[in-house]
């Protein structure tokens, strides 16, 4: 009898202020609500300026492929969150 392999990881995000973070956790929360993933679920939770990124996971794969799509998002909005125009 195989026995699933419920795997879990967790990210704390510490931005330099709440309106940083609170930006950061808007621009991710189209993607919350729809999961890359049916094997994978995913909790963001925003705590004064630290965004808490919970995943967990039916097997390693699933793990590794949300843990890709999420920190890539965070690391998109801020990217375009500090973009400067002329």
């Amino acid at each position: 009898m195989n026995i699933p392999e419920r795997v879990r990881a967790e990210f704390k995000i510490k931005f330099e202020s709440i309106d940083e973070a609170k930006v950061v956790f808007r621009a991710i929360g189209p993607e919350i609500q729809s999961a890359p993933s049916e094997r994978s679920s995913v909790t963001v939770k925003l705590e004064v300026n630290t965004l808490n990124l919970e995943i967990n996971a039916e097997d390693t794969p699933s793990l590794r492929a949300s843990i890709n799509s999420y920190l890539r998002w965070i690391i998109l909005s801020c990217e375009v969150k500090n973009l400067k125009l002329d």
